[in-house]
């Protein structure tokens, strides 16, 4: 049976609980008479989510239970933290717009280096609106598609309520948006920083500067002046400052030291590459695997709806492999489980186990369709096309665009692997929502946000670890 985190007051006990007591037969102060009056559960005291209603009485009928999901809904605090997620995401671009309008530093330069001497292009391959378009609004709109039409999925049983089936769309479609622009953001935030930290000249930069060459000798910030020299004479190599630029049009002459890292490349594949890994999560699209051993029921965990799902998989001690019986899940309950017994059977336990092993390795993975392939790629060979514009528009040199599009990539997966499951054995999920206990912090000695506190009881007085007893 699953844990059942203990509270102040317990439950009654019900008759579903009598053949999973057992092992209190000989308890004298357990009673497993039919509830009293005193057993009887107020549902205006009772605390929510407390325990499961196979534990809660007969008092706690669906309809109670109801009417307290629809009274407290989800907890506000839950619902805060979650806010302030999405606060903190926006914040950072509050942050990337502010760092925009700051006037970068600007690197000496060679008014003869070729790097920097290529044509202003006014008309881009990718301009910022087509930019916007396929990092942001696009994934949004695949995003929203994929939650609303394929979400929870075939796995969903007979029966299930259509609250419970809309909840989990809207939660998946809710962690899908946040996490990219978490993606987005984060990647915005890092380029724009180095953008104005490193100041490297853009390919094009001496077609915004239009450098004054009358007083050239002015300039000088680096290199050797020979003497007897005019000031219109310019010296090979000799670097000059920015201020040799006449262009009036600040914008486009801040623009152009700019160029480390590209923030095409770096919010292009912020924003697609993400989407190729929330598409291959949803579409089970990955290289095949093996499923993990440790899992108690594979089949069932995988469901949209584990608890209200019937199991026939056979126990991993149980070497007939017999599937006539197996852990069931009572539809009506919150997740724990009645193990029933396995039956033995006579088989022979070696050529058993052999079979079994053999299924295992083989069966266990296949390669997907590689229709799906292509479509979780699209996305990303869009994003390298975007990045790669940023070459042949002369707008940034080969390591800006390598760098900004590895800021991206970091950006996608870390933000993707921050609120969803992993691709490879997550069944396309997103994590489940924080606890209300830890909404908003969980502290040293918690292993999980997703877990309730729980009160802690203390044997002895004393400190083991100073051995004090």
């Amino acid at each position: 049976m699953s844990y059942i985190p203990p509270y102040s007051q317990s439950p009654p006990q019900s008759p579903l609980q009598r053949p999973l007591n057992h092992h209190n037969h000989h308890n004298h102060d357990t009673h497993y008479s039919s509830p009293s009056a005193h057993d009887q559960i107020d549902d205006d005291r009772l605390p929510p989510l407390a325990y499961p209603p196979a534990l809660a009485g007969p008092n706690y009928t669906s309809r109670s239970r109801s009417r307290i999901f629809t009274m407290i809904g989800v907890p506000a605090i839950l619902v805060g933290s979650y806010i302030l997620d999405w606060a903190v995401v926006l914040s950072l671009g509050v942050a990337c717009v502010i760092m925009n309008g700051l006037t970068p530093n600007k690197r000496p330069f060679a008014l003869d280096n070729p790097e920097i001497s290529f044509p202003y292009t006014e008309n881009e391959t990718v301009p910022p609106v087509v930019l916007f378009l396929c990092n942001s609004l696009i994934p949004s709109f695949v995003i929203f598609i994929v939650c609303l039409v394929f979400v929870p999925g075939r796995t969903v049983p007979k029966g299930t309520p259509k609250n419970l089936i809309w909840r989990r769309k809207l939660w998946e479609m809710h962690i899908g948006f946040l996490g990219m622009a978490l993606s987005l953001f984060l990647g915005w935030f890092v380029t724009n920083g180095l953008k104005n930290l490193e100041g490297r000249p853009r390919p094009d930069l001496l077609a915004r500067c239009q450098p004054d060459l009358k007083n050239v000798a002015k300039y000088y910030v680096g290199g050797y002046r020979l003497p007897n020299t005019s000031n219109s004479t310019y010296l090979p190599g000799h670097l000059v400052s920015a201020d040799i630029c006449t262009n009036k049009d600040h914008e486009v002459l801040d623009d152009g030291f700019r160029s480390f890292p590209s923030g095409h490349a770096s919010s292009a594949a912020a924003g697609l590459i993400y989407l190729s890994l929330f598409l291959a999560s949803k579409f089970s699209v990955t290289i095949p695997y093996l499923s993990p051993s440790d899992l108690k029921d594979p089949l069932v965990s995988y469901h949209a709806f584990p608890s209200r799902t019937v199991s026939a998989a056979p126990r991993a001690s149980d070497p007939s492999g017999s599937k006539a019986e197996g852990t069931r899940h009572d539809p009506n309950d919150d997740g724990i489980e009645l193990i029933a017994p396995y039956p033995t059977g006579g088989a022979n336990k070696r050529d058993v186990a052999h079979d079994r092993m053999v299924t295992a390795a083989r069966q266990q993975a296949a390669a997907p369709p590689l229709y799906l392939l292509l479509l979780t790629l699209l996305p990303t060979f869009t994003a390298i096309f975007v990045a790669a514009s940023r070459w042949f528009d002369f707008r940034h040199h080969s390591t800006d665009i390598v760098t900004g599009f590895l800021i991206g990539v970091v950006s996608a997966f870390f933000a993707f692997r921050y609120y969803h499951m992993p691709i490879s054995y997550g069944g396309g999920w997103a994590w489940a929502p924080r606890s209300k206990d830890k909404a908003m912090w969980a502290g040293i000695g918690s292993y999980s946000y997703a877990t309730e506190r729980e009160p802690l009881a203390y044997r002895q007085p004393g400190d083991a670890e100073s051995g004090m007893r």
